[in-house]
């Protein structure tokens, strides 16, 4: 029983995180991306969420092992794989983009924001497939 309950609450925290990311990295467009506390913020923001969704789906892909959907347990692991490789991969670039950013490069601003928009469109992305997922699979 503890392991459905982990796998279920696992699956509802991924939803909110990828939630609270896409609704709140959105306004963040709106931003120059040209000042240091701009693209540090932003950089920030993409970090905890790369960090907080691999350990969520670390945590799923546990609890829906345990109660026997090894399925579902793959592709959670899988979720989890992919978002580290992604925080490596993009917060990576961005770094890379701000330090460009801070010493005046050109194209480094445009750079920067290309990650944000491509980071946010790769999490509606993940957020598409795992509810049309769970729409698909019986979970319990």
């Amino acid at each position: 029983m503890l392991a459905k309950v982990l796998a279920i609450s696992s699956t509802v925290a991924l939803l909110v995180w990828m939630g609270f990311f896409f609704m709140g990295s959105l306004p963040l467009l709106i931003l120059k991306h040209d000042t240091a506390l701009d693209s540090r913020f932003i950089r920030g923001l993409f970090d905890v969420y790369f960090r907080a969704l691999m350990a969520t789906a670390a945590v799923g892909a546990l609890g829906y092992a345990l109660s026997g959907k090894p399925a579902i347990a793959l592709v959670m692991a899988g979720l989890a794989g992919l978002a580290f490789f992604c925080r490596r991969w993009i917060v990576g670039r961005m770094d890379l983009a701000r330090n460009a950013i801070l010493a005046d490069e050109p194209g480094a601003i445009g750079r920067f924001r290309r990650l944000h928009i491509g980071g946010m469109l790769f999490n509606a992305a993940q957020l598409a497939v795992l509810c049309v997922g769970m729409t698909q699979v019986a979970f319990i």
